[in-house]
């Protein structure tokens, strides 16, 4: 038997097993944002559900301003539990975590800003937003907002999920004083960023290397849609077998946010487009001390980490897929069929 049908069968299982456990995912979040959104009121509802063609699914943001939706601090402790059993059908144990740990440093900002100005600092000034109809068949989408912290996540015809865009971010980076001192919520993002910079040879580093001074923030910020950035920095081919795991890991600790399905589904759409393909570019210092900047680019996707603000303890990271974002191909293709059908 030619090996070449074994090598197409072990290919389309490997993207089939994660389609198949997404659809699962798809499940879960249409139970948990029924449970979510029958617990509301009828003013609540309202304020929390909009259709999904809705100009709002895609005007979505990390700073600390007004949002459109429902926010926890005008919900029951029951129903703020809701809100986070929807967010946990989305991440991952370690991606809760890392977001409650987010929404916990906003005390830190309001003790050290001094409440200036009062309420601006709330752990609870945290947005769920429906759009559209939660079913098993239908398409549908939802977000999980505030400062700092964007999830969104797209269903489409009831079985393909899509987690992107998605933004994390802390502020302060490490916590410096006080009963959380070292606490640092994305050290990981930033230890295994500086380990692979590191891990360079001297030729290597000048081809990753393609500004001194750390962008003072991310480039693609919160636009609805995203190309491809300019080329730069080292490829994944240039790299040897250790640096390529480092690599690797990088990319699979920023997916890892998601639960493990989507993670895995989105790795194989990576995967599938080249590994060999991707690169890495840095702007900045080598170390803690420094501020940083960097990048992971691949043919369908694009990670960005900045910590330059605040003296270099302000961090903001974002994931990014140029025809997943909101689901955005996909559903195009949906409504085009819909329409045909009409």
């Amino acid at each position: 038997m030619s090996p070449y049908p074994r090598l197409v069968l072990a290919f389309t299982l490997a993207v089939a097993a994660p389609l198949a456990r997404a659809h699962e995912v798809a499940t879960d979040m249409v139970a948990a944002a029924s449970k979510f959104l029958g617990a509301l009121n009828a003013d609540q509802k309202k304020q929390a559900t909009y259709p999904l063609t809705d100009a709002e699914r895609e005007n979505w943001n990390f700073v600390p301003i007004a949002r459109q939706g429902l926010p926890f601090k005008q919900t029951t402790t029951q129903q703020q539990a809701l809100g986070l059993a929807l967010l946990r059908t989305g991440l991952s144990h370690t991606g809760v975590a890392k977001a409650q740990a987010v929404m916990q440093l906003e005390l830190i900002l309001k003790e050290l800003e001094k409440d200036t100005p009062p309420g601006r600092r709330d752990p609870t000034n945290y947005f769920v937003t429906v759009f559209g109809e939660p079913a098993a068949d239908k398409s549908w989408g939802w977000r999980f907002e505030g400062h700092h912290l964007s999830f969104n996540f797209s269903v489409v015809d009831g079985k393909h999920v899509f987690f992107v865009p998605t933004f994390m971010g802390t502020n302060p980076a490490e916590v410096r004083t006080g009963p959380r001192k070292g606490e640092r919520v994305l050290g990981e993002e930033e230890d295994l960023g500086l380990a692979l910079i590191n891990a360079l040879d001297a030729n290597q580093r000048k081809t990753a290397v393609f500004a001194e001074v750390a962008l003072k923030e991310i480039v693609t910020t919160n636009k609805k849609r995203v190309d491809p950035l300019a080329p730069a920095g080292i490829s994944a081919a240039q790299l040897n077998p250790a640096q390529r795991e480092k690599l690797v890991a990088l990319v699979k600790l920023y997916l890892g946010r998601a639960r493990p399905e989507l993670a895995d589904e989105m790795f194989a759409r990576i995967s599938a487009a080249g590994v060999d393909k991707l690169s890495f570019a840095w702007a900045g210092g080598f170390d803690r001390t420094k501020q940083t900047y960097y990048r992971i680019q691949g043919p369908t996707f694009l990670i960005e980490f900045d910590n330059s603000q605040g003296n270099g303890n302000h961090v903001h990271s974002t994931i990014r897929d140029f025809k997943g974002d909101f689901g955005h191909d996909l559903l195009a293709e949906h409504y085009a069929k819909d329409h045909a059908k009409k």
